[in-house]
């Protein structure tokens, strides 16, 4: 069976950690014997860290890597990707910690990688949803993927989501260390360079639930960002080798 290594980045989730986690462990070992959870805190001053650490030394699948900054989710998920694929991860998934995924989804991702080299779990294929937003975070996530999706010519649907699983050959295979965006653009880039390496993507159908507890880190500024940088990654994918 492979081992699975879910990496978690944190930044101020003191609310929802030990949720996420303790809600998250039996989903994994339903699927995976081997299994392992790594938080990723980037320094949170709300104790995050330590929650993460109290959690660690009581729960044996439980790591925890402390950067000392925030520097975006996306270096933290590259950190996270290191330390997994280095202690011995064959397949590696990346989820929020807030709950906007729900862990009972964790066995149908892992499922579904039996025949794909890297699983999304979709928004916005048939039988995914989102639940509790209003209007305009509806169209900007809607608007992005559709954008993203017509620029880079690319048939799947989903591009901005941040609920994945990669085989190790995946994430090696597309040189992840070289990624350049972070955010939304991160999460688009990662499935971008996927499919340029000419990998099998899948997307599982997944309800997306907007957060109950903390303050959300996604702004307008933050999406379109990702929004513009789009035409700069088509640029820079026709000189990918892999």
């Amino acid at each position: 069976m492979p081992a699975a290594w879910l990496v978690l980045p944190t930044y101020n989730e003191a609310e929802n950690i030990e949720r996420i986690v303790r809600a998250a462990l039996p989903e994994l070992a339903t699927a995976a014997p081997d299994h392992h959870i790594l938080v990723v805190d980037d320094g949170s001053p709300d104790g995050t860290g330590e929650i993460a650490d109290r959690l660690a030394a009581e729960l044996e699948p439980v790591e925890v890597l402390h950067r000392s900054a925030k520097e975006g989710l996306g270096r933290a998920y590259l950190a996270g990707f290191e330390r997994a694929l280095a202690s011995g991860a064959d397949l590696v998934l990346e989820m929020d910690a807030d709950f906007s995924h729900n862990p009972k989804d964790l066995p149908r991702l892992i499922e579904a990688s039996s025949d794909a080299d890297l699983v999304l779990g979709s928004r916005y294929v048939p039988g995914g949803g989102v639940t509790d937003w209003g209007l305009f975070r509806r169209l900007l996530s809607r608007g992005g993927s559709w954008y993203s999706r017509m620029v880079l010519g690319v048939p799947v649907r989903d591009l901005t989501g941040g609920f994945k699983c990669f085989h190790r050959e995946t994430l090696e295979k597309i040189d992840y260390r070289k990624m350049h965006a972070d955010g939304y653009g991160f999460q688009i880039e990662l499935t971008y360079r996927a499919i340029k390496a000419g990998l099998r993507v899948k997307e599982v159908p997944i309800v997306f639930r907007d957060r109950q507890e903390g303050t959300s880190k996604m702004t307008a500024r933050i999406a379109l960002e990702a929004v513009w940088k789009v035409p700069a990654l088509r640029a820079r994918g026709r000189s990918y080798t892999f």
